[in-house]
């Protein structure tokens, strides 16, 4: 099993590696390697590279800030995917199950119907994101005598649907010429216009979030065990559940903040990565991190390069998910468990 899972790792970071060096060389300004590896290698050093300034412009003033910010976001939402998937013992949860992302799209396009700055819309989506969680976490805790999980579930759906019907009113009422294609446009998920200090801001919140993922990544393979059998092993896993969805919660609503609602990713990357390294969250997790931020960066390479006009992220993750899902679906020899 440690041999499967160092080749599991392996095999994620070289792809993850690969895919670092293309979305870095191609574009409408390719990079030949040798000048990429200059460029880098002078930054790095602090030593004059020699190169035309205008391709050390696109590599570190362009390419490099939304590369990390690829990688940030796709790793954030697949390791937040795996959690939720142990969580609630459901290989079809995604990271918006509880209802992030339709909260952060609530504060998102209330901030651009009152035509707020970049940085007021980011924290509308941000705090509306982890509200819509709090709401969902607090009215599941209020109803008695049900499987919690099973009422988080629910509540997480009627309130991401009564969300959705927020966002559809803003959208009804908004400017047609002005605000409406603006909100249409970050519903759809992209990180063309993001900006060094946006990343820069939501990494730590990302890395909070993980933290605990990690610490707690023993204890979160009890949790796709019935309650009473982790708590005949000791494990208070309400505790543990609060912390994970909250942890979750924060990665989540990181990256739509920055990102807008990208799908696909939470769902899908976490099957592959259990099919290199099977279920335990401790080989689990580093996996889907690796294998996330690649689709993700891939999935930004090809939505900037295989047309004109640049694809909406979230459209492509759906198009280039949906049959890998099938895929694995169908070629799956045991349970994902």
């Amino acid at each position: 099993m440690a041999r499967r899972t160092a080749l599991g790792l392996a095999a994620a970071g070289a792809a993850t590696f690969a895919l670092v060096a293309i979305a870095f060389s191609v574009g409408r300004y390719p990079v030949a390697p040798g000048d990429l590896a200059g460029i880098l290698w002078a930054k790095l050093t602090g030593s004059p590279s020699g190169i035309d300034a205008t391709l050390e412009v696109v590599v570190l003033g362009i390419r490099g800030p939304r590369v990390l910010a690829a990688l940030a976001i796709g790793a954030a939402l697949a390791a937040a995917g795996a959690a939720y998937q142990n969580l609630f013992r459901n290989p079809l949860v995604s990271p918006d199950i509880l209802g992030v992302s339709a909260g952060a799209a609530v504060g998102a396009v209330l901030g651009i119907f009152v035509s707020a700055s970049a940085i007021v819309i980011q924290g509308f989506a941000f705090a509306f994101g982890l509200a819509a969680v709090g709401v969902v976490y607090f009215t599941a805790s209020a109803v008695r005598g049900h499987d919690p999980l099973l009422v988080l579930v629910l509540a997480g759906v009627v309130v991401g649907s009564l969300l959705g019907a927020c966002v559809a009113l803003v959208k009804y009422l908004a400017d047609p010429y002005n605000q409406l294609p603006a909100i249409t446009y970050w519903l759809l998920g992209s990180i063309a216009a993001t900006a060094p200090a946006d990343v820069w801001a939501a990494l730590p919140l990302m890395l909070l979030g993980l933290i605990p993922m990690w610490l707690l990544r023993w204890r979160v393979n009890l949790l796709s065990l019935e309650d009473e059998e982790a708590r005949s092993l000791g494990v208070e896993t309400r505790r543990i559940r609060v912390v994970v969805i909250a942890a979750a919660t924060l990665m989540t609503s990181a990256a739509v903040a920055i990102a807008g609602v990208i799908g696909w990713i939470g769902l899908v990357i976490p099957h592959f990565a259990r099919m290199l390294v099977g279920p335990d969250f401790s080989r689990l997790l580093p996996v889907s991190i690796l294998l996330g931020a690649g689709f993700l960066l891939a999935v930004d390479t090809l939505a900037r390069t295989v047309a004109r006009i640049e694809i909406p992220l979230g459209v492509l993750t759906a198009f280039v998910g949906t049959p890998l899902f099938l895929w694995q679906l169908a070629t799956a020899r045991r349970g994902w468990q």
